[in-house]
């Protein structure tokens, strides 16, 4: 009884304290380091922790021993053995060894019954210490254990809450579910609260991840009314809040979330201050007493508790106003939110996300870029609204940048237009401005920093170099902030020396000078003389003193352009911009107005002839949506002053209705396919058919883009760059758009630069071109079949090759040399000439591409002329 005794009060004020003291530190540490996510249910435990499977099983440990017991192989002496110091300063891993030391040295298994009741306790602080620290199989080893040996035990209970707490975090959610509903039916009423409250509160978890909503607020429900503890109260409170959300049980939802309200100190406040936020969220879009709303939240941004939380208040009054369109209020709560935010990094980016979507809807597309980076920053790289966030700000960053071609462009272009005498006029004006400013500037700083004391009495002349100039050479266009090199600031120092000192002349102990030779301070005529500084800060330097760049007016003069190529790029790259901005803003952005504006500015440009025609057809478009008159007029335009153009007859058949019941994706599939098999002209005749009726507006793209494939196909490299160009400037804001404007500026002049070479191939063909359903060509083609197929086991193939919309070529492919092919032209034709033809497999890509074949027959007929 004596050694009974000793070994367990041992194991339970000694070994077990230090070890239970290790694990509720480090159990506080994991807390602290953990933020929720409020955006979606929270987890029933506060807390995220991290599997590490190389840490699976710890260093030194063996699960197999001479006496059947897991934990034989560890050492106590300090540390367990091969682990480095860093590795055993963990709370967790310490108060596993404490346990695991508890265990080995106090353990009293006598005749297969353990004596030493503190056994039970020292396996459920080695379980809960392996759990926490993400090792969940060893952890279950140890729960187990207890159901095994100690089934006497009081702690049975909470071992098998912490077995299927450990299950749910190793997915097996319907085993978990299973054994807590026995547990629960089998001891209701008869457990300890606390334990009784967790296994409902884990059951409630299990039902969350098996999304079965509906038992996880049964559940929860109980929970709630049997915890004793207040904090897991109200967070049990709020996930029941936020489930009768999901269950669109809004105010049930409601009076949950009132609940945590009522707790007040007896919550943590982060969770009244997230329930104020979700019964705004449950109340959008409802009629709000907008009163007493705002006087519940001026009482809740004064209350100095909830000074932490000022990021999620400001944020609930900044929606709050952006529901009633008051955007200048809306930005200045939720800028505040931004100002004020904490660790929650969802919470910053949503404000982002709101402040930038306000200046997106109010065309402040740059800001709303710049709000849409800071978003993406914050955001975790797999976060739904990233893909979308990303998606527009590349738009946004698109629109930025075409703005600032167009604002530069312009500006530049009307310094062009201005004479000498405008110029002059405009940057002395601009100069005058600007050196008025760097004088209010500099005055500011002088009083800002020094109040009523002047800079002669400080420490050190550094000291006033710093206070006269900002200590960052602002007064000096940022060259430098030596102060003598500042006209503003040293015409101010004479100002304020004769101030303070009066007339004084240059000579020795001029301080003692007698006071009748000096004027005094108080009679200095201050206004006077700030005018008088005023005047000379216009006035350019004197003499020895180096100009400021920023007031030179003939280098600004000097710096506009003159050479026509380059005022002629400025003139070609700003239309273009307005161009793209029209597009963007009324396609992608469906800002109308806007997309209307560019487009009319543009005509204004008098801009090249190829964007004449898009630029009213885009109008036509925009004003058939917001101005049925305007868009007449517009079509009448088109219609009479480019009567044989393509959008004129894109007008005209516009108000065919589809005549296929088919989907637009389906349409251009079987479109494709045609394409696929080599019949261009009944694709094209297909495409044409299509674009003339289609009324999906999104697909019309796709198909202009494939009718320009068709088109290089059928008549070759020229129309082929028509067709391209028709896609670029109609279809500027689509991908297909953008495909076809990076075609013609890579691959269009790539393609343009192939030519007939005069290199040496080892690919040649025979080729011979027939008219469409010709005799001759028949018979031909009979015999080069007949020729490819008694060849075929040296790789001579036939194909019969679209080539214009009368002919086609008949090809033999697989000859390794000009005379190989000549030889088999020999054998098709006899002595007749000028009927087969050898060419390499280069120049024939060529010939298709440019649709030369002539050209290339020319070359080889003179080439072949003997020289007489």
């Amino acid at each position: 009884m004596l050694n009974r005794g000793y070994h367990a009060l041992t194991t339970k004020y000694n070994i077990l304290f230090h070890g239970n003291l290790a694990y509720e530190e480090a159990l506080e540490a994991l807390k602290q380091g953990y933020f929720d996510d409020y955006w979606d249910i929270l987890p029933i435990e506060r807390i995220d922790i991290k599997v590490n499977p190389e840490k699976e099983f710890r260093k030194g440990q063996s699960l197999e021993s001479k006496e059947g017991s897991i934990f034989d192989n560890f050492s106590f002496e300090g540390e367990a053995p091969g682990m480095t110091e860093e590795e055993t300063t963990s709370g967790f891993e310490r108060a596993e060894d404490k346990a695991v030391k508890a265990i080995q040295k106090h353990s009293m298994d006598i005749r297969g019954r353990e004596r030493n009741f503190q056994m039970d306790e020292a396996y459920l602080l080695l379980g809960k210490s392996r759990y926490y620290d993400g090792r969940f199989i060893p952890a279950l080893e140890a729960f187990n254990y207890i159901l095994f040996k100690y089934q006497e035990s009081d702690k049975i209970n909470a071992a098998k809450v912490w077995r299927e707490k450990t299950n749910l975090r190793l997915k097996y959610d319907d085993l978990a579910i299973k054994n807590l509903n026995e547990l629960i039916k089998e001891r209701k009423g008869r457990m300890d609260k606390q334990v009784e409250a967790d296994a409902y509160a884990t059951l409630a978890q299990g039902y969350i991840n098996i999304s079965e909503i509906d038992n996880a607020a049964t559940a929860l429900k109980s929970a709630v009314e049997i915890t004793p503890n207040k904090e897991e109260q109200a967070r049990y409170m709020f996930i029941l809040g936020q489930l009768y959300g999901k269950l669109n049980k809004k105010e049930e939802a409601y009076q949950e979330f009132q609940k945590v309200i009522e707790l007040n100190r007896k919550s943590p406040r982060l969770y009244v201050m997230q329930a104020h936020a979700s019964q705004f969220q449950l109340r959008r879009g409802q009629q709000i007493d907008s009163v007493d709303f705002l006087n519940q939240y001026k009482k809740l941004l004064n209350n100095r508790e909830n000074r932490p939380y000022l990021d999620i208040l400001n944020r609930q009054v900044g929606l709050f106003y952006e529901d009633r369109e008051n955007t200048n209020q809306a930005l200045k709560y939720l800028k505040e939110a931004v100002k004020h935010g904490r660790e929650d990094q969802q919470l910053k980016a949503r404000n982002y996300i709101d402040i930038a979507q306000i200046y997106f809807n109010t065309a402040g597309y740059a800001l709303s870029g710049q709000y849409y980076d800071s978003a993406l920053a914050v955001l975790p790289p797999k976060a739904k609204e990233t893909f979308d966030i990303a998606k527009r700000r590349e738009s946004l960053r698109e629109v930025v940048e075409l703005e600032q071609t167009a604002h530069n462009n312009d500006s530049i272009l009307n310094l062009v237009a201005m004479n000498q005498e405008q110029r002059t006029a405009y940057f002395q004006n601009y100069v005058d401005e600007l050196r008025k400013e760097d004088f209010r500037k500099l005055q500011a700083n002088l009083k800002g920093k020094a109040g009523n004391q002047d800079y002669f009495n400080m420490p050190s002349f550094g000291d006033a170099i710093d206070f006269a100039t900002g200590g960052s050479g602002v007064a000096s266009g940022g060259k430098t902030s030596f102060y003598f090199y500042s006209t503003q600031a040293t015409s101010y120092g004479k100002i304020e020396f004769k101030k303070r000192w009066g007339n004084r002349g240059l000579a020795d102990n001029w301080r003692w000078s007698s006071s009748s030779s000096s004027s005094s301070p108080a009679t200095a005529d201050s206004e006077g003389e700030q005018e008088q500084v005023a005047e000379q800060v216009k006035e350019k330097p004197t003499v020895g003193e180096p100009e400021d760049a920023r007031y030179d007016i003939e280098g600004y003069i000097n710096q506009i352009p003159v050479d026509s190529t380059m005022i002629a790029q400025l003139k070609k790259d700003r239309d273009q911009a307005y161009f793209e901005l029209g597009s963007i803003y009324s396609e992608r952005f469906k800002k109308h107005e806007m997309g209307a504006e560019k487009f009319e500015s543009l005509l204004i440009f008098d801009p090249e002839e190829k964007l004449v025609l898009p630029t009213l057809y885009k109008l036509y478009k925009i004003y058939e949506e917001i101005d049925p008159a305007k868009a007449m007029a517009v079509k009448n335009t088109i219609t009479t002053q480019h009567p044989d153009s393509r959008y004129a007859k894109l007008l005209q058949n516009m108000a065919i209705e589809s005549a296929s019941d088919l989907a637009p994706e389906q349409v251009y599939a079987n479109v494709f396919k045609v394409y696929q098999t080599g019949d261009y002209l009944q694709a094209f005749r297909e495409v044409e058919n299509t674009l003339d009726n289609l009324d999906n507006e999104d697909f019309v793209s796709k198909f202009e883009l494939l009718k320009a494939n068709i088109t290089a196909r059928i008549d070759g490299l020229e129309k082929y760059k028509e067709a391209l160009n028709f896609v670029a400037l109609n279809y500027s804001s689509t991908p297909e758009g953008k495909e076809a404007a990076n075609i013609l500026a890579v691959n269009i002049p790539a393609l343009e630069a192939k030519n007939f070479s005069e290199e040496v191939s080892n690919r040649w063909k025979i080729v011979f071109e027939s008219p469409v359903k010709d005799s001759v060509g028949r018979e031909m083609k009979r015999k080069m079949i007949d020729y490819a197929n008694s060849n075929a086991y040296i790789g001579i193939k036939f194909s019969e090759d679209f080539y214009t919309r009368d002919s086609v070529f008949f090809v033999l492919h697989g000859f390794t040399s000009k005379e190989n092919a000549e030889d088999a032209i020999q054998k098709l034709t006899g002595n007749s000439e000028g009927i087969l033809y050898a060419i390499t497999a280069e120049d024939y890509s060529v010939v298709q591409i440019k649709k030369n074949w002539d050209n290339y027959k020319a070359v080889q007929e003179i080439s072949e002329t003997p020289i007489p």
